[in-house]
């Protein structure tokens, strides 16, 4: 049975995602049709100003993880960074292969690729790895 915790956690996880996921999306389609950057350029540009976002409203609203620390913050960071780039790589690479192998438009190929590296790649590693809280940190909360 799930925790109520957990369930909440994960329901606060998706508006992060899906407020960083919206200015990716949304800076990808401008950087491709208005500036005519490729799709796989700016996914990378949108994917980091998203992943900005996503990071602030995870740390401090989601996983409540923002002890004032600055080798807390700076790990974090670091982790949280190495996550992003494994996601923009997957978003990318997926998107790139959906529309060169089965001609699918970059849009809905992006859409369909988010979908796996959201559920499949961000949450549990963001969850578990980035923010996630020891015993001794629970303890004093």
């Amino acid at each position: 049975m799930f925790k109520k915790k957990s369930i909440f956690t994960f329901l606060r996880a998706q508006v992060a995602a899906f407020l960083g996921g919206l200015t990716d999306y949304g800076l990808m389609i401008l950087l491709t049709e208005i500036f005519k950057l490729h799709f796989t350029f700016s996914i990378l540009i949108s994917g980091s100003v998203g992943a900005i976002i996503n990071f602030s409203i995870n740390r401090f609203w989601v996983f409540k993880n923002h002890s004032g620390y600055s080798s807390c913050i700076n790990n974090q960071l670091f982790k949280f960074a190495l996550v992003v780039l494994g996601s923009i790589s997957l978003k990318s690479f997926g998107t790139l292969i959906l529309q060169k192998t089965f001609q699918i438009d970059y849009r809905i190929g992006r859409i369909i690729t988010d979908s796996f590296v959201s559920y499949g790649f961000n949450y549990p590693l963001i969850k578990y790895w980035v923010f996630r809280v020891n015993e001794k940190q629970s303890a004093t909360e």
